[in-house]
């Protein structure tokens, strides 16, 4: 195992670091006892990276149908545009873990800074779809040093025994970005240029790199930490995990039964396969395979990702309802406020009801609160509206984000109890489960919504044969309606059939989202079940399944004191 440096010299100012001020580990920056207003401003500038880090991916999902337009672009482009998003996102926090840990926390900081610059300075030159590619590619990287940074600043801001607190709230912010840049765009975009995007982020970037520049986090200590062998396996996973998402972006936009798919998810399994076999067997590994392997790590990424599965719902399913009764951004303005202030509420009392001994039940309020809002959903129709949505919806969002912080803390427990090197694995398992979580559960209810509209539309099809009386009058009274405008009979009544069609078709689709609600609320009712029967047995044995991992947190900060 690698050997952490030397402490880091003293600063020019001739400050040693007293005991408990030291990092806890290499990478992090140190923790001195900051004077009131030093840590005030260290609090706001973590508020303030958390939102910025948010816009990156909250501002493309926002607005993927207007750059969609401005660029002339197919859903095929627009989905390599979230691909490449994705893919960088999901790999970087791995990289950029062991880059803070071999050349320092001031590096680390200049390089996400200095990708957040540049991914939002060249869209300023709207320079077409490949350079959107390469923006968006660098963007995904900056989110995720972004997180980290603002989590970071927080920690700074707050008394030593409430520096959890900021770690939680930077994760829970980052998502609070997504619906409040939803809310935003229409503002952004109200004269339809696009550009206004562009200028909104690249000004956003730029103050942070103003801010990070005045203030300085506090330096860390080092210790080597690439290794040569780091320069196989990361390649092979990154590309790996990129196929994975290309899989789950394009399936759905191309159908799963297009012939190059098939070949990207065996590449991604091969590239993955072979990176974590040669992890398994070197002597200091990148990825600890053997603890990621482990039962307790397994539930614990398969849980992140179920309800990364589950909360897609509101990505996906909410969304494309509205969208299917005809409503646009600008008329859901404060639909998305709504969902912003539930997915704040969420963040906050995640962190007020932390409790280190009960860090599950969390996540067994945020089942709970998706099957609730998922089964009130299942009644929608042609007429249903924003308004009608509010509560469900907003019980979706604080669920989506009230379970993060508590099962990030479970995992960063396990994890500092093995040692340091056991953190890169433990960050690309929780990134990984969120990121592909997210895009598995939107390409699996985009197929089970295909195939559900499908069968509503045969349905429905037998009810409009031309020989059913009940059709053919409504037809006439449709054609009937069209007369002022269209003098010819049988263009009026081929006009009136189509628009029945065309709303049997949306009916269809309306009925197919109300499948999907009916299968994400019985998923979720599934998984509440079988988890609260663990946590009843374990609140009845008096047993804590991180009893051990506590204990040896309070050894290691009983002995940094």
């Amino acid at each position: 195992m690698a050997e952490p440096a030397a402490p880091p010299a003293p600063p020019a100012g001739g400050y040693v670091f007293k005991p408990h001020e030291r990092p806890l580990m290499p990478g992090s920056p140190a923790s001195p006892d900051h004077p009131l207003r030093r840590q005030i401003f260290y609090l706001l500038i973590g508020l303030y990276l958390a939102i910025v880090g948010g816009f990156q991916n909250g501002l493309l999902i926002a607005n993927l149908t207007a750059m969609q337009g401005h660029l002339d672009l197919t859903p095929v482009d627009a989905g390599w545009v979230t691909v490449a998003y994705n893919m960088t996102n999901a790999c970087m926090s791995i990289l950029l873990y062991k880059s803070r840990q071999q050349f320092g926390i001031q590096r680390f900081v200049r390089a996400v800074m200095i990708a957040l610059l540049i991914a939002n300075f060249v869209q300023l030159f709207d320079a077409g779809y490949r350079m959107e590619l390469v923006a968006r590619g660098v963007s995904g990287i900056a989110a995720s040093g972004l997180s980290t940074l603002a989590a970071f600043y927080m920690m700074q801001g707050l008394p030593q025994k409430l520096r959890i607190a900021g770690f939680l709230l930077a994760i829970g912010l980052t998502q609070v970005a997504v619906p409040l840049a939803r809310a935003m765009s229409p503002l952004l975009l109200a004269d339809g240029d696009i550009a206004n995007l562009f200028v909104f982020q690249f000004a956003l970037s730029l103050f942070a790199v103003g801010l990070v520049n005045i203030l300085h986090l506090p330096p860390g200590e080092t210790m080597r930490s690439f290794e040569k062998l780091d320069l196989v396996t990361f390649p092979m996973l990154a590309v790996g995990v990129g196929l994975l998402c290309a899989f789950l972006v394009q399936g759905r936009i191309q159908w799963w039964s297009t012939p190059w798919l098939g070949g990207a998810l065996a590449a991604a399994v091969v590239l993955i396969g072979f990176a974590f076999l040669i992890e398994h067997y070197r002597a200091n590994p990148m990825l600890q395979t053997r603890w990621m392997g482990s039962r307790d790590l397994v539930k614990f990424a398969l849980t992140g990702a179920l309800v990364r599965v589950l909360t897609s719902e509101q990505n996906f399913g909410a969304t494309g309802l509205l969208s299917t009764v005809g409503l646009v951004n600008d008329q859901l303005v404060t639909y998305y406020a709504v969902l912003t202030a539930a997915t704040l509420l969420g963040a906050l009392l995640a962190i007020a009801r932390l409790d280190p001994t009960d860090l599950r039940r969390p996540t067994l309020v945020s089942l709970g609160v998706i099957v609730l809002g998922a089964w009130l959903d299942t009644h929608s129709g042609l007429r249903t509206g924003p308004v009608n949505l509010y509560f469900s919806q907003a019980a979706i969002a604080f669920a989506a984000v009230y379970f993060m912080g508590p099962m990030l803390m479970e995992g960063l427990l396990r994890a500092l109890t093995k040692g340091p090197s056991y953190l890169v694995s433990f960050v690309g398992v929780f990134s990984l489960s969120q990121t592909l979580g997210g895009l598995a559960g939107v390409a699996a209810l985009s197929a089970f919504h295909t195939l559900r509209t499908k069968a509503h539309l045969m349905t429905l099809g037998q009810t409009l044969a031309t020989t059913n009386p009940d059709l053919a009058r409504g037809i006439e009274a449709i054609a009937a309606g069209l007369s002022g405008s269209i003098s010819d009979p049988a263009l009026r009544s081929a006009t009136a059939a189509s628009q029945v069609v065309r709303e049997a078709a949306r009916e269809a689709t309306i009925l197919a989202f109300n499948d999907v609600f009916f299968v994400i609320g019985s998923l979720a009712g599934i998984a509440f079940l079988i988890m609260l029967a663990r946590w009843v047995y374990d609140r009845r044995r008096g047993h804590n399944p991180l009893a051990a991992e506590l204990e040896a947190l309070q050894k290691m900060r009983a002995a940094n004191l």
